[in-house]
């Protein structure tokens, strides 16, 4: 009989991908600032638990590199021309980082770079938990079918705090406290609810 997956996450076996959040794509991806603010959580609390962290930049010399207020200048980031974040530098570091079992994965375009990562990931036998409040694209329709699509595929669907909260699974955790912090104030609508302009306001 076969194992159901279930989706659980460790933070030893977990990693963190941020995925191509550059200066270019700022002023044409919908919701752009709560996207990255979405991502600079998971950012921080991935540092809290000292989990490790890969981002990407998608031919920078074109598109410039990662938004600052991202706050990705300690990591190290992987320069690509390739659609998925899985190039062979990437493949070769997370061989690095132990038994990763897990990728969160946050970033744009939902229905490019990050479905892409995402397929390769799941055929790899990686669990991909894609931040929904974390990803997005110049077209809301793109970014509604390429987060169903990889439903479909088999990548559970969560949102920031979710993950925060599985990560921890305790408040009896020595970081919680930390955590919570950051899970205190809610996360920024980015407009996955129907009714909603791209400001987050009501239409």
């Amino acid at each position: 009989m076969a194992v159901r997956r279930l989706g659980k996450m460790t933070v030893e076996n977990s990693c963190l991908f941020l995925c191509d959040m550059q200066e270019k794509f700022r002023p044409a991806i919908k919701y752009f600032p709560q996207i990255v603010n979405v991502a600079g959580r998971m950012l921080q609390v991935a540092r809290l638990l000292e989990m490790p962290v890969v981002v990407t930049e998608q031919y920078p010399k074109g598109l410039g590199h990662t938004v600052p207020e991202l706050g990705v200048k300690d990591e190290k980031v992987f320069s690509k021309t390739r659609f998925s974040m899985l190039i062979p530098d990437v493949e070769k570091y997370l061989k690095q980082c132990g038994d990763i079992k897990s990728v969160i994965l946050c970033g744009i375009e939902t229905q490019a770079c990050v479905l892409q990562t995402t397929l390769d990931l799941l055929e790899r036998n990686y669990d991909v938990h894609v931040i929904a409040d974390a990803c997005s694209s110049r077209s809301m329709v793109d970014r509604i079918y390429a987060l169903q699509r990889m439903k479909e595929a088999g990548a559970y669907l969560t949102t920031s705090e979710s993950v925060m909260l599985l990560l921890c699974k305790d408040a009896a955790h020595p970081k919680f406290r930390e955590v919570q912090k950051v899970i205190w104030e809610t996360a920024p609508d980015s407009g996955l609810l129907s009714g909603l302009s791209p400001e987050g306001t009501p239409v």
